[in-house]
């Protein structure tokens, strides 16, 4: 019992008063919807160019989220019990107004929106919750945009969402939560004439500001250090600039400027924490398939104005407001996890994965961490989140962050230490980490990359005094280790390894590149001899 105290009070002692008073108001406070006729809708300029986006609508009533298909067919579908949420919550979103191909699907999506308001009654449901109303205000107007006209219906249930979300802003819960609801006011608050209209865009404008500042990091980073929620908030931003041009007047020179900066920032970050193979690195909650990638993103951005010439990296790219490092050396590029695990009042998406490093050599993952393909609580979102999932090290059995209940952390690990070395041949990253001093033993790790044209060495000190250490290197699916002990690439390429200070064992394991999938992969295990493991990596 006692640990359950301390647990739930190394968790809620970093709420902000915000969080506290807000959860109060957000759970006794209903605002009655408000079925007033809607404003008057507002001509734009010109018709909207969508990100590029696969299609989730296979037919009338068939969906494809997360990797698995189901039919909505009645009203009660919308909110089952035995589905998982965030299917729901993807269902309730409406991605597929503004995704490939759209113009295909234009009478299913029609009947679609007529079926929601139908069958979603106004404040009542998964669908009326703050956030997948953000983002379906959004989508409705994309889609009206594109050339679809919204039916008087559809116009009044835009306008009771916008009215609804106004006084339902997620402040309890901050971070993207809150930007989405900012986002979903200023897109209502465009498209919509009148006084009304502009108070939601002034609410959201004034929140755009106030988080804009706070959660992109001096680097470009977003401030959840997840390379895929960076990207969803890359496409929200670029998303703002085109709604600036198709309605001018609505937002202000300066703050178009700030936010076009502000994207070409976020594109270099993406870019720094992209593999070669064009796909984000797997740092805290991250899977593919959920955000664009680095290519679309930036052809995107290039059709608003956005400047990001996508040049070549340097050998060290130090993304130091954000805690990540790449560095590359012939053939291999790295990117290492020497970040705290977030913001303290909202680490949600953190995983337990400091000094976690992922590798490609020649284009082809070859170490990666294990991804995610859950947000449901329970035992295989924990595993997930855990540190036997990253390629770090494992003390006692213990995480580095103590991550539970799906979204919850209670004692995190801060790096220290953090040192970056150029050399002729190569670079040194050497950081340290305190998030096992909460055990016994008082442990501290220390990890040292270095990296040349040949090959990688990982050195792994701990301080203290420990029963157990584990250092774990995840392989990518398609690379496997063969007999003789190489690591067979994709390519037929090999990397042979050694290791001192620990004995080696292989073990099976699986990755989660996407939500709802689970492939299998090997995990090279060291198990620590002594105060010191030096593994090598070298590469044909």
């Amino acid at each position: 019992m006692l640990s359950g105290v301390l647990r739930y009070w190394h968790t809620l002692r970093w709420l902000r008063p915000v969080q506290w008073y807000g959860r109060l108001w957000f759970h006794i406070h209903r605002p009655r919807p408000d079925l007033a006729p809607p404003p008057k809708w507002r001509q734009s300029s010109g018709s909207w160019l969508p990100c590029n986006r696969p299609a989730s609508m296979l037919g009338p009533d068939r969906f494809r989220f997360m990797n698995v298909e189901r039919r909505i067919e009645t009203a009660a579908d919308w909110n089952r019990e035995d589905w998982p949420k965030l299917w729901l919550y993807n269902a309730h979103y409406f991605d597929d107004l503004a995704a490939d191909g759209s113009e295909t699907r234009a009478e299913w999506h029609r009947a679609m929106i007529k079926r929601w308001e139908r069958e979603n009654p106004p404040g009542h449901g998964n669908g009326w919750e703050p956030y997948p109303t953000s983002l379906r205000i959004v989508n409705w107007v994309k889609w009206a945009l594109l050339g679809n006209a919204l039916v008087p219906d559809a116009l009044q249930s835009l306008a009771t969402q916008s009215r609804w979300l106004s006084k339902r802003r997620e402040y309890h819960l901050l971070g993207n939560h809150l930007w989405a609801n900012a986002k979903a006011l200023v897109f209502a608050g465009a498209c919509f004439d009148g006084r009304e209209a502009d108070g939601w865009r002034g609410k959201g404008l004034a929140l755009l500001k106030q988080e804009l500042a706070e959660q992109i990091l001096p680097d470009g980073g977003h401030f959840e250090r997840s390379p895929m929620y960076h990207a969803i908030l890359l496409e929200d931003v670029l998303d703002l600039l085109q709604l600036a041009q198709r309605y001018p007047g609505m937002v202000e020179g300066d703050t178009q400027s700030e936010w076009r900066d502000t994207a070409a920032r976020m594109l270099r970050w993406l870019q720094v924490m992209s593999h070669p193979d064009g796909e984000i690195a797997f740092f805290n909650d991250a899977a593919f398939g959920v955000a664009p990638n680095l290519a679309a993103l930036a052809t995107y951005a290039s059709t608003l104005g956005v400047a990001f010439d996508g040049g070549p990296l340097d050998s060290v790219m130090d993304l130091s407001s954000s805690g990540y490092v790449r560095l590359e050396a012939g053939p291999a590029a790295l990117l290492a996890d020497v970040a705290r695990i977030g913001p303290d009042y909202l680490p949600g998406h953190a995983h337990a994965d400091a000094l976690s490093f992922e590798l490609s050599i020649r284009g082809q993952r070859v170490f990666v961490n294990g991804g995610t393909s859950t947000y449901e609580t329970g035992p295989e979102r924990q595993r997930q989140r855990g540190t036997a999932m990253h390629n770090t090290v494992q003390v006692d059995g213990e995480d580095s962050s103590e991550v539970w209940a799906g979204f919850r952390v209670a004692r995190r690990a801060r790096p220290v230490g953090l040192s970056v070395e150029r050399g002729p041949d190569g670079a040194r990253l050497a950081c340290a980490h305190d998030g096992y001093k909460r055990l016994p033993g008082r442990v501290v790790h220390r990890r040292t990359w270095r990296l040349d044209g040949r090959g990688l060495t990982v050195t792994d000190a701990l301080e203290g005094s420990w029963r157990e250490a584990i250092a774990r290197f995840h392989l990518h699916p398609q690379a496997s280790v063969e007999p003789g002990g190489a690591i067979v690439l994709p390519d037929g390429g090999r990397l042979m390894w050694s290791c001192e200070g620990g004995v080696a064992s292989l073990l099976a394991g699986t990755w989660h590149r996407e939500f709802g999938r689970s492939e299998a992969n090997q995990c090279l295990e060291i198990r620590l001899t002594g105060r010191d493991l030096v593994t090598r990596f070298e590469w044909q």
